[in-house]
């Protein structure tokens, strides 16, 4: 396993659109290894999500932690229905180093994505993982959690 390096805002590579992942990629030696060195890159930096983008692949590949040590990688993930309450939380990113705030997100997602055979599943998230699933596949659109601000907590011009 290889850690990559964290791309960082204002990097205008992180505001790419990232493509679906392509069918023929799924099961090879090469996703394997990709997907690990996100994982490996993840703890390495002490995230609990990660987005292909941050690492400068623009394809459509999270990986979702979110304390149970067992990080999951989805490829073309789609939140195919979210909750009407939405909840407030105090967001960072390994992106935007440094600086945290207040983002209102929906309380719980349902996602489909592929497993990295290439086989669909469904995913009903709540509180954290709902939330670190719709900020990881932000990612994917070019969106970061600045975007969605409503207040700032921790900033290094603050």
């Amino acid at each position: 396993m290889t850690s990559k390096t964290v791309l960082t805002s204002p990097n205008a590579e992180l505001r790419v659109i990232s493509s679906e992942f392509p069918k023929e990629e799924f099961g090879t030696k090469e996703t394997a290894a990709f997907t690990r060195d996100l994982i490996e890159t993840m703890r390495v930096e002490n995230g609990i999500g990660i987005a292909a983008p941050q690492v400068g692949v623009h394809k459509r590949v999270i990986i979702v932690d979110v304390g149970n040590n067992k990080p999951q990688a989805f490829f073309n993930p789609k939140i195919t229905s979210k909750s009407f309450t939405k909840i407030e939380s105090e967001e960072g990113c390994l992106s935007v180093p440094g600086v945290f705030g207040i983002v209102k997100r929906h309380r719980s997602v349902t996602v489909t994505a592929q497993n990295i055979k290439g086989l669909n599943e469904t995913f009903r998230a709540e509180g954290l993982m709902a939330i670190v699933f719709q900020h990881e596949i932000d990612h994917l659109d070019g969106i970061l959690f600045i975007d969605k601000v409503t207040r700032y907590t921790s900033h290094p011009k603050l």
